[in-house]
């Protein structure tokens, strides 16, 4: 077994994890994670080691899941079926995550990374600190101010709304 057929083996559920979480969506969290290990592969050359692999293939179902996000059209309103209230709130939730994305994705670096580290790929203050080649309260740190970022952004939008 080569290093790459070892590594997809090992990290498959991690990466299954992180796309479950980003898009509350098991079948859609496969599909991407399979779409994951593809371009991994396609890849594989790139990889240098110079992180996890988890680290490595999280980013690039990172980039997958947002790729799919762009291309996805908006649902008319119209459209959606109105024969259950759990319906309403799934699909607030949905448009909650998907808005705690977009605002993700403009917060300016290393906040967008680390947060995103942090709460989608379950990787330690220790580990972010390690990638970067920082100590481990300096990913703590940055964290804790990418999340009040966020969340003031969040309350700005909420207030727009």
């Amino acid at each position: 077994m080569n290093d790459l057929e070892r590594i997809c083996r090992d990290e498959y559920q991690t990466v299954l994890r992180f796309l479950t979480h980003m898009t509350g969506d098991v079948h859609l969290a496969e599909e991407l994670t399979q779409e994951t290990f593809y371009q991994a592969a396609k890849r594989w050359k790139d990889f240098r080691g110079q992180c996890r692999a988890s680290t490595w293939l999280c980013g690039i179902a990172k980039r997958l899941y947002f790729s799919w996000c762009r291309k996805m059209p908006p649902v008319p309103v119209e459209s959606l079926p109105e024969d259950s209230a759990d319906f309403t709130d799934d699909l607030l939730d949905r448009e909650r995550r998907l808005t705690v994305h977009r605002l993700l994705h403009s917060l300016p670096e290393p906040y967008r990374e680390v947060v995103t580290l942090r709460t989608f790929g379950d990787l330690s203050h220790e580990e972010i600190g390690a990638l970067f080649g920082k100590p481990a309260t300096w990913a703590r740190t940055i964290y804790y101010r990418g999340r009040q970022q966020l969340s003031h952004m969040m309350k700005e939008e909420d207030h727009e709304t």
